[in-house]
């Protein structure tokens, strides 16, 4: 039942908030709005546990935007995410959200991010901005030119930490950190904390608020199938799917850019209009391969894990694993694509042997599977590997078994080998008919 006391209006808004609100279409807050919200407009330090699509980026957007003072120019908040296009996208929010406000020119925020004329942000900079969003190289390398400061920044906003960790980015973090200053609030927000994440966050936060809404490994609305590839080609395989499937946009996870670019390309020959992202592609030809996926030209895309991390892909209804991870989080993170804000997906997930010890964690976790086959166009159900391990198992026991009933001969007599099969065949149906009841 839905708490009825869940509503925007029990947050301390302006009045301006509240009709941004309103126009970017939200009923009720999400359950990391909720909480993080709250904390954001007392000052706190939060630290949120979150995967894609929880609406993480409005629990600290809104909450900074109310206490921005349009008669200060000088940096408030400073955002930073670990690639351009998340950059771009939370800038892009920012705008529409200062558009919504009415505040455009009152409020104002800049970008900066790698792979664009670095002399042209010097000078948009000459006027500081009240919000600036980026990639840390660049913010950190206009700060050490004194293009900009941000030491007048009250708030610090950490998006993708994990990601950012394993860019290797973090000491740039790190280094803007330490040009902030000490008692900056730190708003971090990330799927996962490694050891290695959760000692840099005991070096910059103090007591603050944990928050974690990873309670559910997948989204109720979600249905997960594995496919035993059983030594076909993996392009094969995915054909054999694509008939069966009608998908709006369908990303196809791979665990290399190698693995991506020969599998995109026999696809492709295979006659499925498939587009690539990696982070192997040239900055110019990723530019327009997420233009035209945002397009809609395509409706399979083969990814890889950094690569879709980075970006948000609106509309995937599907999602393909040509290649299992090998960690769960991984998994978690390709599923989270789709099934977002309350929508339906599905995850096909294309498994060998080599996969079973993640499955088994999964399904310890809670993660329901239907396993499956796809002949002729169409859906078929098969034996779960734990079937079939069990059903070979028990067959062989029954094998060993049953030749210890077989009385051996010293002196044996012409088809004495046959005798002794057919005594083993009589005392294996005993044994199966014992077993069955």
């Amino acid at each position: 039942m839905e708490n009825e006391n869940n509503h925007f209006s029990n947050f301390s808004f302006h009045p301006v908030l509240y009709n941004v609100v309103e126009k970017l279409g939200f009923s009720r807050p999400t359950q990391i709005q909720q909480q993080v919200i709250p904390a954001v407009l007392k000052g706190k330090s939060v630290i949120g546990k979150s995967h894609t699509g929880t609406g993480k980026t409005h629990a600290y957007l809104l909450p900074l935007l109310n206490q921005i003072n349009e008669s200060k120019r000088q940096v408030q908040f400073v955002i930073v995410a670990p690639t351009r296009e998340l950059a771009t996208q939370i800038y892009d929010e920012v705008k529409k959200t200062i558009h919504y406000a009415d505040k455009n020119g009152i409020w104002v925020a800049k970008l900066l991010v790698g792979g664009t004329d670095k002399q042209k942000a010097m000078e948009k900079l000459k006027e500081p901005p009240h919000i600036i969003v980026g990639t840390p190289g660049r913010m950190l390398d206009l700060v050490k030119e004194n293009a900009v400061s941000i030491y007048s920044a009250t708030s610090f906003v950490i998006d993708e930490a994990d990601l950012m960790l394993d860019l290797g980015f973090i000491n740039d973090v790190d280094q803007l950190l330490i040009r902030s200053r000490a008692d900056i609030q730190i708003l971090a927000f990330s799927a996962t904390i490694p050891q290695r994440l959760q000692q840099f966050f005991d070096k910059y936060l103090e007591d603050p608020l944990h928050v974690n809404v990873n309670s559910h490994l997948s989204p109720e609305t979600m249905e997960h199938y594995l496919i035993d590839v059983k030594h076909r080609d993996t392009a094969d395989s995915i054909m054999e799917i694509s008939k069966t499937i009608q998908p709006y946009l369908a990303i196809i996870f791979t665990n290399g850019k190698e693995m991506a670019d020969n599998l995109a390309g026999s696809l492709q020959q295979k006659g499925l209009d498939a587009g690539i992202i990696h982070g192997g592609l040239a900055p110019r030809e990723r530019k327009r391969m997420l233009k035209e996926i945002q397009n809609l030209r395509y409706q399979y895309i083969v990814a890889t894990d950094l690569a879709a991390r980075g970006i948000d892909i609106k509309g995937v209804s599907h999602i393909i694993n040509a290649q299992l991870p090998k960690e769960e989080d991984f998994y978690i993170h390709r599923v989270g694509r789709t099934a977002r804000a309350g929508m339906s997906g599905t995850a096909i997930s294309l498994y060998q042997e080599t996969d079973i010890k993640l499955i088994k964690r999964l399904e310890q976790n809670g993660i329901h599977f239907h396993y499956a086959d796809v002949k002729g166009g169409e859906w078929q159900e098969a034996k779960s590997w734990n079937e079939r391990q069990l059903r070979n198992k028990t067959t062989t026991n029954i094998d060993k078994e049953a030749w210890k009933y077989v009385p051996k001969r010293k002196k044996v007599k012409p088809g004495y080998k046959k005798k002794m099969k057919q005594q083993q065949d009589t005392i294996k149906r005993q044994l199966k008919n014992k077993y069955k009841k």
